[in-house]
């Protein structure tokens, strides 16, 4: 799909970049495995009218399905034969058609409306940009403080054995916040949809992909900015193909294999599957492709990947679709009438998670598409002048706005959780995010936000947190305890919120850890205990009553050795003045 182009470009400063199109931007192609079938022989050439198509059949009929594509007028591109997916080519106008009709053969999809570009044949690999130093310092942004990824870097910066695949428009490797973490091993460019792991392949056709690598894992190493999990590694897949940086299903498929195969815990995926914004089950070109992507993405995710994916840019309710005034945007657009049954890919697949924007101060972005039932979390996004600042190729830094930029946000929030338990499934992961993610309720003057302030369709789950992702990440599996209810904290009361602990043998340690996240207005207020099942309280903290800072974000050390583990503990928070008032919005115990 289309990017957004920068106003302006210098030398370490700030360019903004905001969202032009309809859905989330873009990303880079991924490489297909090292099991896929050999690419086109070198004879073969390009030729006009050259159309890509997803022929797909049983895995164990593939090899039968080859051989159909051959006798039909076409040719095996690339073949990713553990899905049982073809990328094939024709310049046959009946070719569709003609394949549909052979045994074996369960769907065949054009994957665009406009011809294989000629390049795809024998692919430029892209520029190289030289690079600019920097004199910037690492400094608080807004995004990183909205989600507590500032407080977490204090506990974990992430694994640097967690690999994070950035599926986009390229990464500047060289990039001097990106590099240290870089993976040139794992990294590749998918365009037209046949791995390509030349080096250089996967460098940047735009920005876009650069600037979402430098959000998921800048590095904390005093220049320019830092990302969400800085101490993971990085790897590009290019996705977009060059002059267009369009990202067609073939591209994805290749991506998702290859982010399987090369053990990506993680995936980002800020774009949507061109040239349809929405890809409908009642067209046979459109059913194979979301078929084919579907069965890519189930791969990876069996083999321990999660993929996370911008929700669009279009301010559109994703739950309740009426018409698509973008697609193709290959060729000519055209207005359609759409139903539900029409999905955003990869976005809308199963298992993928999707991402709404927030702005700075927690309020959905202007241009951020929702959905109730399918946004599953929300991050900072940027809108209007505030955008988010990251990485751009040649050593810059700019600003760029839109989901695009949330996703990238969850993407590391979850690179940080996996650094936490190696054996952390997909699903896991997926939960853990959905769990300690930050209640955002619905705003009172918008009616098209419908849900609970738990789970509505502006925000899904809510805002991601990194500081609970690593406050859970260090404490070993069974021990850990949380309680994420809120509790309200009115003037001049006490409150308290429970959490039930089992299966801890014995006594509670000398040194149990109570970590607290509470949002109060002037906390001089507060005083906060720990309430043993045995009635027995600690003191955590009476607050100076001169303290006017606002908040509690603080784990607490306390001896608890006298008092059994097992039972019902309290955090007790008492509210001892009038005029301000808030929140318990979780608390935890870690044995």
């Amino acid at each position: 799909m289309a990017l957004a182009t920068p106003t302006a470009f210098a030398t370490a400063a700030t360019t903004t970049i905001t969202p032009t199109v309809p859905g989330a931007v873009s990303a880079p192609a991924a490489q297909a495995p090292t099991t896929q079938a050999p690419a086109v022989p070198a004879a073969a050439g390009w030729a006009a009218g050259t159309r890509a198509y997803l022929v797909i059949s049983a895995p164990a009929d593939i090899a039968a399905a080859k051989a159909a594509v051959a006798a039909k007028g076409g040719t095996v591109f690339s073949s990713y034969d553990q899905i049982g997916v073809i990328v094939a080519h024709s310049t046959s106008a009946g070719f569709a058609a003609a394949l549909r009709t052979v045994t074996g053969i369960q769907q065949v999809g054009a994957t665009r409306t406009s011809d294989v570009p000629a390049d795809a044949y024998s692919p430029a690999l892209p520029a190289n940009p030289a690079q600019a130093a920097t004199t910037l310092t690492e400094s608080n942004r807004w995004d990183m403080t909205q989600i507590k990824a500032d407080q977490a870097w204090s506990v974990s910066t992430g694994s640097p054995s967690v690999k994070v695949g950035v599926l986009d428009t390229g990464v500047d490797d060289q990039h001097q916040d990106l590099a240290p973490n870089f993976d040139a091993a794992d990294s590749v460019s998918c365009a037209y949809g046949k791995p390509d792991a030349r080096t250089g392949a996967w460098r940047d056709v735009d920005t876009h992909g650069t600037h979402v690598a430098g959000t998921i894992a800048a590095a904390k190493n005093g220049k320019g900015v830092i990302g969400v999990a800085p101490g993971v590694k990085i790897a590009s897949v290019r996705i977009a193909e060059p002059t267009s940086t369009l990202f067609y299903a073939e591209n994805t498929v290749c991506g998702f294999v290859w982010a399987g195969d090369h053990g990506f815990k993680v995936t980002n995926n800020s774009y949507y599957t061109d040239p349809w914004q929405f890809n409908c089950p009642n067209d046979l070109d459109q059913a194979a492709i979301i078929e084919g992507v579907k069965r890519a993405q189930e791969y990876a995710e069996g083999k321990g990947s999660l993929q996370v994916a911008a929700a669009g840019n279009a301010n559109y309710d994703l739950a309740n679709k009426t018409t698509d005034t973008e697609s193709p945007n290959d060729s000519t657009k055209v207005t359609r009438t759409i139903t539900n049954a029409c999905i955003d890919i990869p976005t809308e697949l199963p298992g993928v998670v999707t991402v709404a924007a927030t702005g700075s101060g927690s309020g959905k972005a202007s241009y951020s598409n929702f959905g109730r039932g399918v946004i599953d979390v929300a991050a900072p996004g940027g809108d209007g002048a505030t955008g988010v600042y990251s990485t751009l190729p040649g050593g810059k830094y700019g600003t760029k706005s839109g989901t695009s930029m949330a996703s990238p946000h969850v993407t590391g929030v979850a690179a940080l959780i996996a650094s936490s338990n190696p054996s952390l499934t997909p699903a896991d992961i997926r939960a853990r995010l959905a769990s300690q993610a930050n209640d955002l309720a619905c705003p009172a003057s918008d009616s098209r936000c419908t849900g609970t302030t738990a789970d509505n369709s502006f925000f899904g789950e809510g805002q991601v947190d990194a500081l609970k992702a690593v406050g859970g990440a260090t404490q070993p599996t069974g021990t850990y305890f949380e309680n994420t209810a809120d509790v309200a904290i009115p003037d001049n009361t006490t409150v308290e919120s429970p959490i039930t602990v089992t299966g801890v043998t014995g006594n509670a340690p000398a040194t149990l850890k109570v970590g607290v996240d509470i949002k109060h207005t002037y906390r001089g207020d507060l005083v906060l205990s720990l309430v043993a099942p045995d009635g027995t309280v600690y003191l955590l903290e009476d607050f100076p009553n001169s303290d006017s800072t606002d908040n509690v974000a603080k784990t607490y050390t306390v001896n608890a050795s006298a008092s059994a583990a097992n039972g019902t503990w309290k955090l007790r928070v008492k509210d001892g003045a009038s005029g301000d008032t808030g929140t318990i919005d979780a608390w935890n115990l870690t044995f």
